[in-house]
């Protein structure tokens, strides 16, 4: 449970591929404690569903806007939008992105554009319209959900995986751009994560089922993720023993892909 507090009362919180997920669960955290959440994705009818739901559950007016990530257009005008309601967007938590894991030589130049669109060109996108607001007001914070595949690689992602090792790249460079404004910059790294991530990443069933005792529940991780917003956290690894692994992987890339990860490499 996340304890309440006054941190985010009257915040407004943008987040994105809030449909489903972990986007969803956090949305009504956030409600709980006050919050606005200004929910964003694809499927609009879903994303009334969930307003309707955290305004039953929690008493807060929720907005949502249907938006594909990968339209860089229209990230502009759902944001313009969205200043021109509010005002001010506090914290901006970029969570869109999906996976496809496949073979690099089977992997389509299609799949490998469109997971560059969603997972990197659009969180640059999104994260491009808050940064000028948070920038003249000195205060703000950016949350992205990469991923442990960002850190260590693994046969069939190669495309998914450079995709978060461009979020971290991305990530932390703009930690740094914006420090003397006050802006406080995370990243997300999880491991397999138990949600629908999965019906499109592993077709086959191969991967989740070997992962299976590992997956995170999508619950707790929503709860971490609240837990650090307006906090200089740099980086939130989960779980804690995965982070360990990508050290180890790090240090000792040659024997971690002979003997190591054997679990995690099943795909």
């Amino acid at each position: 449970m996340v304890m309440k507090s006054n941190r985010l009362k009257n915040k407004n919180i943008v987040i994105t591929g809030a449909s489903s997920g972990i986007g969803e669960r956090i949305s009504f955290l956030v409600a709980e404690q006050g919050a606005r959440p200004i929910l964003l994705a694809r499927n609009s009818q879903q994303l009334l569903e969930i307003s309707m739901k955290i305004k039953e559950n929690t008493g807060v007016d929720s907005l949502f806007y249907k938006l594909d990530v990968s339209d860089t257009d229209a990230v502009e005008a759902v944001f313009q939008e969205i200043l021109a309601e509010v005002g001010t967007i506090d914290v901006l938590i970029n969570n869109a992105g999906f996976g496809k894991f496949d073979h690099a030589v089977d992997a389509t130049l299609t799949e490998t554009k469109e997971m560059f669109a969603v997972n990197v060109v659009g969180l640059i996108a999104c994260t491009k319209m808050v940064l000028p607001a948070m920038i003249a007001g000195n205060n703000g914070h950016i949350i992205n959900i990469a991923s442990q595949a960002g850190k260590l690689a693994t046969p069939k992602s190669s495309v998914y995986s450079a995709t978060k090792h461009a979020v971290l790249g991305f990530t932390n460079s703009l930690r740094l751009e914006v420090a003397s404004a006050n802006i406080q910059v995370t990243s997300v790294n999880p491991g397999p994560i138990r949600t629908r991530f999965f019906d499109i990443a592993d077709q086959s069933g191969n991967y989740a089922k070997s992962v299976d005792r590992f997956m995170l529940d999508p619950d707790d991780v929503a709860r971490k993720i609240v837990k650090v917003i307006f906090t200089p956290k740099r980086e939130l690894n989960l779980p804690r023993w995965m982070s360990i692994g990508t050290v180890l992987y790090t240090l000792f890339p040659t024997t971690f892909e002979k003997v190591g990860g054997k679990a995690l490499f099943k795909k």
